[in-house]
């Protein structure tokens, strides 16, 4: 064991880490400052369960998705002081989440779900569409609803360029397969074909400015790059990369039937799947008003 250090020190190393992204780390920062306040001062192999539970009864004001959060980035911190030699164990490993409460209206499939509009999609393909790799990237997180990390762990051989799928292995340990339409396919080729490093296995490659040492491409370099892109345009910018995931989604809904869609999108539970039904209600909706609106305005 490593000596004593107090959970504020723990908490900077664990925020320091190589390769977190600027965003995740500042949503570290903002979900541990309360606990930080308390007992950053302690020394980590003091803090127990108990003292951790008590913690967490106290934000049980909050939304349960927003506690659930709160609960995991601790659930990370203290699984990186053990792989660090500060503690033996997790203290609150196991430990379940809070549950929906109906009572407060709170519902499983709540979840606010952000999507790209086609107005959007438009503006963000026309922002990357010089860019070979980020288009190629695009295109298929788009067109597949594969997640992120699933795609840039992909090695070339792991695409069937000829029937236009890969396969990827998603949460949980389990391969599904992921579909790509024509237009993906096009940009992928122009990609390989002539920005991809050949000498590296990975799908996804990126080169070192200085070492010119080849490898692949990692998730801040690629996250650096979509800000990048977005940020210059007012109707896009503050879209996340996981938004395309939910695209696909939503685009599908009404088209394939849900149990499609779980296995399409990799879902372990069925519910997760049916949150999309709420976002496709709720665009009926919008397009009903619309509807009432031109037909007022035209009798009139």
């Amino acid at each position: 064991m490593k000596n004593a250090v107090t959970l504020a020190t723990v908490t900077t190393e664990f925020l320091e880490r190589p390769g977190l992204a600027p965003t995740t780390r500042e949503t570290y920062e903002l979900t541990l400052g309360s606990l930080l306040s308390e007992y950053g001062s302690w020394s980590i192999e003091i803090i127990s369960k108990q003292t951790l539970v008590e913690y967490l009864s106290s934000k049980h004001h909050l939304k349960y998705t927003t506690h659930r959060k709160y609960q995991a980035v601790l659930q990370s911190l203290l699984n990186f002081a053990v792989s660090q030699g500060y503690i033996k164990s997790n203290p609150i490993r196991g430990l379940k989440q809070l549950p929906a409460r109906t009572e407060l209206g709170e519902h499983k499939t709540d979840e606010e779900i952000r999507y790209l509009k086609p107005e959007q999609l438009n503006i963000l393909y026309n922002a990357v569409k010089h860019d070979t790799r980020m288009n190629a990237i695009v295109h298929l997180l788009h067109r597949t609803g594969c997640r992120i990390s699933e795609l840039l762990a992909l090695n070339l051989e792991d695409v069937d360029l000829k029937n236009q799928k890969f396969q990827v292995l998603g949460k949980g340990n389990k391969q599904r397969w992921c579909f790509y339409s024509s237009d993906a396919a096009i940009v992928l080729l122009n990609y390989i074909n002539h920005t991809r490093h050949q000498k590296h296995r990975a799908l996804f490659t990126a080169q070192h400015p200085v070492t010119l040492k080849v490898s692949r491409i990692s998730y801040h370099t690629l996250h650096d790059y979509w800000r990048e892109y977005t940020s210059n345009y007012t109707d896009i910018k503050g879209v996340r990369i996981h938004d395309l995931r939910h695209t696909f989604a939503t685009e599908r809904v009404g088209l394939i039937s849900i149990e499609q869609l779980r296995a399409l999108m990799g879902h372990e539970s069925i519910q997760t799947t049916l949150r999309y039904q709420k976002v496709t209600s709720q665009k009926a909706e919008e397009a009903a008003r619309h509807a009432l609106d031109v037909l007022m305005n035209t009798s009139l």
